[in-house]
C-alpha cells in the first residue's frame, strides 16, 4: 500500500517517501515516525505510543523523538510553525491532518539506462549510542560510526548526538569521516543527550571529559578533530598528552574567548547575546535562536537554518547556553600554542563572523609547523553545497587519511624492528 498526500508518496512495500518523483532519504526511525502517523491519522498518536513502537521499549530521551518528527516535518515539506501536515497536540502527541488517498504502491521512478541504482540506506553508515559515567557522576553519551583509524570529535557549542547525526548542518560531514574511519563523538555535559543538570560546568569539566571518553572507549593513539570551542579543548588535551594524539584538526577555532581578547566589542556583544537567550531561548518563537543561526551560517538555506533553530532548543536550556557562553568568555589557552608537538592543520573561513578570521590566523602562527587552509565562505560551519565545501573536506580528510597511513608504517617498523 502507498499513501499519497500533499506532493508526497509514502510507499510501504518499499519503504520509500517520494516528493514530486525524487526519492527522499530517510533515517529507518523517520520514516516508521511518518507511518505511524500516516497509518493512524484518525486519531492522536500519544509520545508514549510512538517511543514505544519505534524504539520497543528502549529508553531514550524525549529529544530523539522531537528529533525524528522534526526530520518527518522537513521531509513532507512541512515545519513546526506551519503544522500543515504533522499537527502537534500539547500534552499529548502528534496527529497527522494531511488529506491522504491510499492506492497500490507503484514501483517508483525508474533509472535513468545505464545509471547506477541508488545506494540502499542499510550501506551508509550507522551510529551506535552510549553512555559512560565521569568522575563525578555525570553520564556522557558518546557515539560511534565507521570503521578504521579513530577519529574523535570534541563537543562543541552545541550538540545533540541524535539530532546532528541527521542534521543537513552536520550530517555530510560526518557521513564522510564515518566513511573512513571510526568516528566518535559526544554531548558535552549539560546538553544533548548527556546529563542536563550539572554542578560543574567549566573549561577544565569539558577537557577531563575528553579524557574520559577517550580512556573509556580504550583509544590508544588518535586524531582530534576541535570545531568552534571544541578547538581550545583539543588544544589543551594535545598539549598534556601528545602520545596519544596522532593528528589535531582545528576548525573555526580560538585560543581566546570573549572576555580575554581585550575588545570592549566583543564583550558588549557577548553580554547583548546572554541577555537575548535569557529572554527569548525557551520561547516557541525562533527569533532569538536565529540571531545566532544567522550568525553561524549566514549563507544557509532555509531548511539548514530550522535545523539550527531546532537544534538550538533542543540541545541545551537557555540556563545551559548562557552558562556555556560563559564559559567560553573565560577560554584562554594561548600559552599552550608553542608547546603543540602534534602535526596540526587550521581551517578558518575567511569572512567568518562567529569567531574572525584573524583567530584561526593566531592559531597558525602560534602553532610549531601548523598547515593553514583559508575558506572562502561566510559561514562558520562549512557546507556541503557551498563553493568551500570541496576543498573543506578534501583538506580534512586527506589530512586525516595520511596521518592513518603514517601511522601504520611506524606500527609496521616497530613491528619489523621488534621481531
Amino acid at each position: 500500500m502507498a499513501y499519497l498526500f500533499a506532493d508526497c508518496e509514502l510507499d510501504c512495500e518499499r519503504r520509500e517517501l517520494r516528493r514530486d518523483g525524487t526519492v527522499v532519504h530517510l533515517e529507518p526511525q523517520v520514516f516508521d515516525v511518518l507511518i505511524r502517523l500516516v497509518t493512524n491519522r484518525d486519531r492522536v498518536v500519544t509520545k508514549d505510543e510512538l517511543l514505544q513502537a519505534i524504539w520497543n521499549g528502549r529508553v531514550v530521551s524525549e529529544d530523539a523523538l522531537t528529533s525524528r518528527i522534526s526530520s518527518a516535518r522537513r521531509a513532507v515539506g512541512d515545519t513546526g510553525e506551519d503544522q500543515r501536515l504533522i499537527r502537534t497536540v500539547p500534552r499529548r502527541g502528534f496527529r497527522f491532518v494531511g488529506d491522504v488517498r491510499e492506492h497500490a504502491a507503484s514501483d517508483g521512478p525508474k533509472a535513468a539506462p545505464n545509471s547506477p541504482a541508488p545506494a540502499a540506506a542499510e550501506t551508509a553508515p550507522q551510529q551506535t549510542v552510549s553512555f559512560l559515567r565521569t568522575s563525578d557522576g555525570v553520564h556522557l553519551a558518546v557515539a560511534s560510526a565507521g570503521n578504521g583509524p579513530a577519529v574523535v570529535k570534541t563537543a562543541n557549542w552545541l550538540n545533540h548526538l541524535e539530532f546532528d547525526w541527521q542534521s543537513p548542518v552536520w550530517s555530510p560531514l560526518f557521513q564522510r569521516l564515518a566513511g573512513q574511519c571510526r568516528l566518535i563523538r559526544y554531548d558535552e555535559r549539560g546538553m544533548g543527550l548527556s546529563d542536563r543538570d550539572v554542578p560543574d560546568f567549566s573549561f577544565e569539566a569539558f577537557v577531563r571529559d575528553l579524557e574520559t571518553v577517550v580512556d573509556a572507549l580504550k583509544l590508544d593513539r588518535f586524531a582530534l578533530l576541535g570545531i568552534s570551542q571544541g578547538a581550545p579543548i583539543s588544544i589543551a588535551f594535545a598539549v598534556r598528552h601528545p602520545q596519544r594524539v596522532s593528528r589535531l584538526v582545528l576548525c573555526g577555532g580560538f585560543a581566546k574567548g570573549w572576555g580575554k581578547r581585550g575588545s570592549a566589542t566583543d564583550v558588549a556583544r557577548a553580554e547583548a547575546s546572554i541577555t537575548l537567550i535569557r529572554e527569548g531561548w525557551g520561547q516557541d518563537n525562533p527569533a532569538a535562536r536565529q540571531m545566532f543561526t544567522s550568525l553561524i551560517v549566514p549563507d544557509a538555506t532555509i531548511e539548514e537554518m530550522r535545523w539550527l533553530n531546532d537544534l538550538e532548543r533542543v540541545s541545551a536550556s537557555a540556563e545551559t547556553a548562557m552558562r556555556l557562553l560563559r564559559v567560553v568568555g573565560d577560554i584562554d589557552v594561548s600559552d599552550l600554542l608553542p608547546r603543540i608537538t602534534v602535526p596540526t592543520l587550521v581551517l578558518h573561513a575567511r569572512s567568518d563572523a562567529r569567531v574572525p578570521f584573524e583567530h584561526g590566523l593566531m592559531l597558525a602562527r602560534s602553532i610549531p609547523n601548523a598547515r593553514f587552509v583559508a575558506l572562502e565562505s561566510k559561514n562558520h560551519l562549512i557546507l556541503s553545497h557551498e563553493p568551500a565545501w570541496p576543498r573543506f573536506a578534501t583538506e580534512l580528510c586527506g589530512f586525516l587519511a595520511d596521518g592513518s597511513a603514517r601511522s601504520a608504517t611506524e606500527r609496521g617498523s616497530a613491528g619489523d624492528q621488534s621481531a
